[in-house]
């Protein structure tokens, strides 16, 4: 009689644990299915703004640069912090909008004097906030939302404008290595991976994988030398250099703040992705890089 109860236990615990298993199958599989939908919309509205026009790309950047900076604010309130979030929006949007006004050369380059007074009403605005017991925090990381996510979509203007008028072929193949470089090192690394590239930041990103980067946008490079001729084959080396090295930054830094806030994904805006700066992490520290690039080169 024992003997059999046992084996009736030994058996419920088996069925729950299989259970489990098809359960998290099932889970992965949804998931995954989600990736690929939603990853596939993404690229087609991103593609679609790029080889637009000036003003559909424009569009299109200016939606995710908006829901990123916002996604960030809000990470932080839901935190425990308290950042300047609409100020940090206002200066936000207005760099993004004025560098491209600028680069149309509607307006004049001195319209950027007005961030610095706008910024410092932050300061006078925190002496007033008796709730915040962190003050000096808070007005950094409203700072820190701006130089982080907001300067970087502004060099994307100064890069793609940097031959005079709006050139696709540059947002177009800055896109392509960084996503290859994602694609490869996540397969590769999966597959391959052994020795950390840094594990106290993120455990899970490894040498062979960001070799497998590496290696793939040597060879992408080469075709958009030849298919997108706005940028010469030393231009398209030097980007997928920087996308390679400070795309694996990026990747590390947008971890880091994940670590820091003891969260998983930065949001949930994108099914099956995470959020907006989960997506946009490498590009985040790349696109600097190149802008500043593209202009010595010219």
């Amino acid at each position: 009689m024992y003997n059999q109860n046992q084996k009736n236990i030994e058996n419920i615990t088996q069925n729950n644990k299989n259970a489990t298993k098809i359960d998290l199958i099932h889970k992965q599989n949804h998931n995954l299915k989600q990736r690929i939908i939603f990853g596939f919309i993404g690229f087609v509205l991103m593609m679609v703004g790029m080889l637009g026009n000036e003003w559909t790309y424009a569009g299109v950047f200016f939606i995710i640069h908006t829901l990123t900076l916002y996604e960030f604010y809000r990470l932080l309130e839901k935190h425990g912090y308290k950042p300047m979030a609409f100020l940090g929006m206002l200066v936000g949007v207005y760099l993004y909008l004025l560098t491209f006004a600028v680069e149309k050369h509607w307006v004049s380059v001195k319209l950027f004097a007005f961030i610095v007074p706008v910024t410092s009403l932050g300061f006078a605005w925190k002496l007033y906030d008796k709730d915040d017991k962190q003050p000096l925090v808070n007005l950094a990381l409203s700072v820190f939302g701006v130089f982080y996510i907001s300067l970087p979509f502004t060099a994307l203007h100064l890069a793609v404008f940097n031959l005079g008028a709006y050139s696709y072929q540059v947002v177009v193949g800055l896109f392509f290595l960084i996503w290859m470089n994602d694609v490869a090192a996540y397969f590769i690394g999966s597959g391959y991976g052994k020795h950390k590239l840094f594990e106290r930041i993120s455990p899970k990103k490894s040498w062979e994988g960001w070799l497998g980067g590496f290696v793939a946008c040597s060879i992408l490079v080469f075709f958009l030398a030849y298919y997108l001729q706005d940028i010469s084959l030393i231009g398209w080396i030097g980007i997928g250099i920087i996308v390679v090295i400070w795309g694996a930054y990026g990747d590390l830094v947008e971890s880091s703040i994940k670590r820091s806030l003891q969260i998983k994904d930065s949001g949930e805006s994108i099914p099956g992705h995470g959020g907006f700066l989960d997506r946009f992490d490498s590009f985040l520290l790349t696109t600097p890089w190149v802008a500043g690039w593209l202009w010595w080169i010219q």
